[in-house]
């Protein structure tokens, strides 16, 4: 690991250190922060700090970045609220996931998180009528080419991005957690079983903690957006230390995750939030994860060596020699994940055309960053 690497995870696991940064070493930190769309969390971790802890630069970056993330949690809220009226039809829980869920919910992790999109979750029968309404009020389906088009509804575990045709924001609406063709096949209905109101909302709802953590696990596990891996890594910290609390939790999580198909996902969650940001994970919960989860003989030191790079930030005071081949690895072990080969090759091949002709309609719907989640 190249020298400074660890400066943004020390400073995000250790706040206390950061007294000891100098102007270089926050220069840094910054930029690593900015590449793994941190900063506004380092802007939150530090909100209460004396005026004297940081140096004055420093902390106009980082009140800035704040001011941005505080910005994007007031429109989140806004386009629930529009979302509850246009699904409230519909008569049955809607389900906000990841990010906007976090800051609906008032959960640790969203403080300081930025996203582009909001993620719902519907029942798949409800599917096309939800789709409907969410027209009416303004959504309207993007990715308009017919494979486009078929490769979401026939094998994917989402519609094609909702784009409002006035705000400019996006929602991903799922019908599970994963893709119909992955790998691993959690069960949707019991994600919504389990699911909970959100107060001040009439249908939305949010995960179980239990859940909410699994789905954490497996959307940076399983699904290979690793540009954001750090921050998805420190939402799952967070998570777990919010939960932990919980009398059993660690067993009911290890349970859960069995009963979903998860294993996996969470063994990477609880070994390497452990081992990079020190999230107080029991060693009796971690070796319970690892009975039921690590990957057998050397594909487990393989995996050690491709996510203690990828999931360092996406800067190149990160990088080492093997960074680039560990991304792409991981890119190639997502895709193989989420399709079998007979359709996964002739997709990567349309994929690769599709990028040499200057076009890429395949391109994941969500990434961090972009302002379509900003209101216009």
């Amino acid at each position: 690991m190249r020298p400074g690497a660890e400066l943004l995870i020390n400073t995000l696991s250790t706040p206390d250190a950061a007294a000891r940064l100098g102007l270089a070493d926050w220069d840094l930190v910054i930029r690593q922060a900015r590449h793994a769309s941190l900063l506004s969390r380092l802007g939150w971790l530090f909100r209460d700090s004396e005026p004297q802890a940081l140096p004055p630069q420093v902390a106009r970056h980082l009140a800035s970045a704040r001011r941005v993330s505080d910005k994007q949690a007031r429109v989140v809220r806004f386009e629930l609220s529009r979302i509850d009226a246009a699904l409230r039809p519909l008569n049955t829980p809607v389900v906000v996931l990841k990010g906007a869920a976090y800051v609906a919910a008032g959960l640790p992790p969203g403080g300081g998180r930025i996203f582009s999109d909001i993620d719902i979750l519907v029942p798949k029968a409800r599917l096309e009528e939800a789709e409907r309404h969410m027209a009416r009020h303004g959504w309207m389906t993007t990715h308009h080419d017919a494979y486009d088009q078929r490769y979401y509804r026939q094998w994917m575990h989402e519609l094609p991005p909702l784009k409002h045709g006035r705000r400019g924001t996006v929602v991903d609406m799922h019908h599970t957690i994963l893709p119909e063709t992955a790998r691993l096949h959690p069960d949707p209905q019991k994600l919504l079983a389990a699911s909970r109101p959100l107060p001040g909302y009439d249908c939305l709802h949010t995960l179980g903690d239990l859940d909410m953590v699994l789905h954490s696990a497996t959307h940076l596990f399983h699904d290979g957006e690793l540009e954001n891996g750090l921050r998805d890594l420190v939402d799952l910290d967070l998570l777990l230390r919010h939960c932990a609390a919980q009398t059993g939790f660690w067993d009911a999580l290890v349970r859960r995750a069995a009963e979903l198909e998860l294993a996996r996902p969470l063994h990477y969650a609880l070994r390497y939030s452990s081992a990079l940001l020190h999230t107080p994970v029991p060693q009796a919960a971690l070796d319970a994860a690892a009975a039921q989860g690590r990957p057998k003989g050397p594909q487990s030191a393989l995996m050690d060596a491709l996510f203690r790079r990828a999931l360092l930030p996406d800067h190149p005071s990160c990088d080492d020699a093997g960074t680039p081949l560990a991304r792409w690895l991981l890119y190639v072990r997502s895709h193989y994940l989420r399709m079998p080969l007979h359709l996964l090759l002739p997709h990567l091949l349309r994929k690769a055309l599709k990028r040499h002709q200057g076009s890429s309609p395949m391109q994941a719907p969500e990434v961090e960053g972009k302002p379509e989640v900003e209101g216009k």
